[in-house]
């Protein structure tokens, strides 16, 4: 008895001291679902969950106060060859006509080798693919949804965008598709420009024609397109010369020098919208472009510039006096200060 005395007395002085009154230090608090109130043992809110054990315990004194918690994570029973043994399934996509909710009889599955690995005799592989094509069609009865995967094999085909911007295209057309808007209009000028309007929204530097001759469709119908949908959709934005700079320095092989005096002269011009707004921002890019070359010693012609800008020269020069112009005016002024 008396050594469990001395025991439990050492146990008791090992054991943390709380000190109370003005200026003790509060325990931290940490709870868990369920678990708010102190620990019986020692008083202390502070919880830990372990989800591979399935208890929740005292971080304190190791109180075991829940057993068999279940997991709220994913099944981790893999059925298949990859390392990802989750089988919570694929997430909802908007590149697809019905969002990746429907189940698909893969292709290749019903190949020769697969299916003979499979115990699939030919005759069941005949029967499966029969039924898979049962399957598709069965998906695009309606119209709509036959134009939905057209537009959609049109984005991930033709767009050249990553993964999410793709989804953004997506969900803009089907948003003008269930209001009705590409009713009476090409599916792949609509789809066109719903790429064009997001790749500007994110700042990606698209020409309409580079994106015109991407999905086969003419500019003329292409930019009325982008007209029509940017008011339909409240997607109004000016697109500005700086956007274009990196795609132009880089199709040209400029040196990265010329970035510093570039971005100078483009704060000189940027406040006098009266000189570069309601111009072609890809014609002012490439005139600031053509200067600042010549500017770092690396020139490159006018024709080389306007060949990668898609712009005439006859406009490339008329913007370059323009910008001389104003930086004229810009030097008396200072002087006369």
């Amino acid at each position: 008895m008396k050594q469990q005395r001395e025991g439990k007395n050492t146990q008791q002085s090992t054991s943390p001291t709380r000190r109370e009154g003005f200026g003790s230090q509060r325990p931290s608090r940490r709870v868990v679902e369920g678990h708010t109130r102190p620990c019986e043992d020692c008083g202390d809110v502070n919880w830990d969950m372990d989800l591979t054990r399935g208890e929740i315990t005292c971080g304190t004194c190791g109180l075991v106060v829940e057993e068999n918690v279940p997991d709220p994570g994913a099944e981790w029973t893999n059925h298949g060859q990859g390392e990802d043994r989750s089988r919570v399934g694929r997430p909802m996509t908007y590149t697809l006509a019905d969002k990746g909710l429907n189940t698909t009889i893969d292709v290749r599955d019903l190949n020769t080798g697969s299916s003979s690995r499979h115990g699939i005799s030919s005759r069941s592989r005949r029967e499966w693919r029969r039924r898979r094509v049962i399957d598709e069609r069965s998906k695009t009865r309606k119209s709509r949804e036959r134009n939905l995967v057209k537009a959609n094999q049109f984005i991930r085909d033709r767009s050249g965008l990553p993964q999410p911007l793709q989804e953004e295209s997506a969900r803009l057309y089907r948003m003008l598709s269930t209001a009705g808007f590409v009713t009476g209009r090409s599916i792949a000028g609509v789809t066109t420009a719903c790429t064009y309007l997001v790749a500007r929204q994110e700042e990606l530097p698209r020409q309409i024609p580079d994106v015109a001759e991407a999905f086969d469709v003419t500019e003329k119908d292409l930019s009325r397109l982008i007209r029509q949908v940017s008011r339909r959709l409240n997607l109004h934005k000016i697109t500005g010369p700086n956007e274009y700079f990196d795609k132009f320095i880089s199709d040209l092989a400029l040196p990265p020098g010329i970035r510093e005096p570039l971005e100078e002269l483009w704060a000189t011009i940027q406040p006098h919208e009266d000189v570069w707004q309601g111009k072609k921002p890809m014609g002012v890019a490439a005139a600031l472009i053509y200067k600042s070359s010549n500017h770092v010693g690396s020139p490159r012609t006018q024709s080389e510039v306007c060949a990668v800008a898609n712009v005439s020269e006859v406009t490339l020069r008329g913007l370059l006096r323009l910008i001389d112009g104003l930086i004229e005016k810009i030097k008396a002024r200072e002087a006369l200060e």
